[in-house]
């Protein structure tokens, strides 16, 4: 398992459909806080952008919020 620390960037709506929104996430780096420093050395920069259409998960992607994002392989 693979696990990177993710803050809210942005939440755009999309104008077709009033419940779904375009989320944008980008590593969380601040050099005061260790764990911080630990994610930054493997995933220093980049974006990711995921398009929600689930509303109780749109309102916990708030802008300025923090996530941790588990990338664990599927095995076929």
């Amino acid at each position: 398992m693979i696990r990177a620390k993710f803050r809210v960037l942005s939440v755009t709506e999309d104008v077709y459909n009033a419940a779904a929104r375009t989320i944008k996430l980008a590593p969380q780096y601040d050099q005061s806080i260790p764990e911080d420093r630990r994610f930054a050395q493997a995933t220093p920069t980049g974006e990711m952008s995921i398009y929600v259409n689930n509303p109780a998960a749109v309102e916990e992607l708030k802008i300025g919020k923090y996530f941790y994002l588990d990338f664990t392989p599927v095995e076929s």
